[in-house]
């Protein structure tokens, strides 16, 4: 598995957001390695966005790592799932991305015995919450670097047709609910809706 160079991370939060489809999300831990290509994504790009955590330069302890250099895990806790997000923008610009969900290529056993044998496949990983819990992810990822283990992003495969619409469950931010910055692989089983 060829881990992306940090360089992958330096370009626009829009951007990035849309070139994250079809990349490998990895977590390695000491039940085993899940893997799952990144099918959905939603840019938040702070301080101008209501939707964002760091909206107006919100600066506090669990917005922190959003202020410095691109390319590491920003995690947080909503409603008990445990959300991963990849830092974006330049440092002191507090700008993420949020991965919403990924189609299971490697640990699918260990992602079953996480979320519930009695899962159907296409509900493993088709949200935020999902993914992180089947793939292990926690919220002490948070500040690690996305070029190297054990939360990584990996050289994945070509996508199908990637399209914009508005992101989710944001509806108390006034304009910014419209924003078109959730990507998604067309017709991919996994996404969220």
């Amino acid at each position: 598995m060829e881990i992306v160079q940090h360089k992958f991370f330096h370009q626009k939060t829009l951007d990035l957001a849309k070139s994250l489809i079809g990349k490998l999300l990895v977590k390695e831990t000491d039940e085993g390695t899940c893997a799952g290509w990144i099918v959905e994504t939603e840019a938040y790009i702070g301080p101008g966005d209501r939707a964002a955590h760091s909206f107006g330069n919100r600066r506090t302890a669990r917005t922190e790592v959003m202020f410095g250099p691109p390319g590491y895990v920003y995690t947080y806790v909503m409603h008990t799932h445990c959300l991963v997000n990849v830092v974006s923008g330049r440092e002191g610009d507090p700008e993420a991305v949020l991965i919403r969900a990924v189609e299971p290529c490697e640990g699918v056993d260990l992602m079953f015995e996480r979320r519930g044998k009695g899962k159907k496949r296409k509900e493993l990983t088709s949200g935020p919450g999902k993914l992180t819990k089947a793939m292990g992810i926690v919220k002490e990822d948070y500040g690690r670097s996305l070029s190297e283990p054990p939360l990584y992003i990996a050289e994945g495969r070509e996508p199908g047709e990637v399209v914009s619409g508005p992101r989710i469950g944001i509806g108390n931010s006034g304009e910014a609910r419209d924003y078109p910055w959730r990507f998604f692989e067309k017709n991919n089983e996994f996404v969220s809706r």
